[in-house]
């Protein structure tokens, strides 16, 4: 898990290797497509925002990495999201059991659609 990081750069410094590359990957894949996004830190995790709005925010527990994309992605790609531990504004997995790439764009891209939409 990790501490209290000061910038999305110094959070995967504390996590286990494998954790880590998990999250890098996650953040590089966002970062790819969507490339105005900034980073930052929220509530103590990573977030990238797109037009000054949450756009995903992702982090590490002892025994999980969670992935928050928006409820509104969550609930339009339910049916993906079989066999992952789910919130309504998470899903949790784990290195073993990674979230797929092309799930992750979708995800991203369905939170981007409903911004430029001007969803609140």
């Amino acid at each position: 898990m990790a501490g209290k990081a000061a910038t999305v750069e110094e959070y995967p410094d504390a996590l286990e290797p494998d954790f880590r590359a998990e999250l890098e990957r996650i953040r590089a894949l966002v970062k790819e497509l969507v490339p105005e996004a900034e980073e930052t830190m929220s509530y103590s995790m990573p977030i990238l925002k797109y037009k000054q709005r949450a756009l995903v925010y992702f982090t590490a527990s002892k025994k999980h990495l969670s992935f928050y994309p928006s409820c509104w992605a969550i609930e339009e790609l339910e049916d993906r999201l079989e066999g992952f531990s789910k919130t309504v504004h998470a899903i949790r997995f784990t290195p073993a059991a990674p979230l797929p790439d092309d799930l992750v764009r979708d995800l991203v891209l369905v939170h981007v659609r409903e911004i430029d939409a001007g969803r609140q």
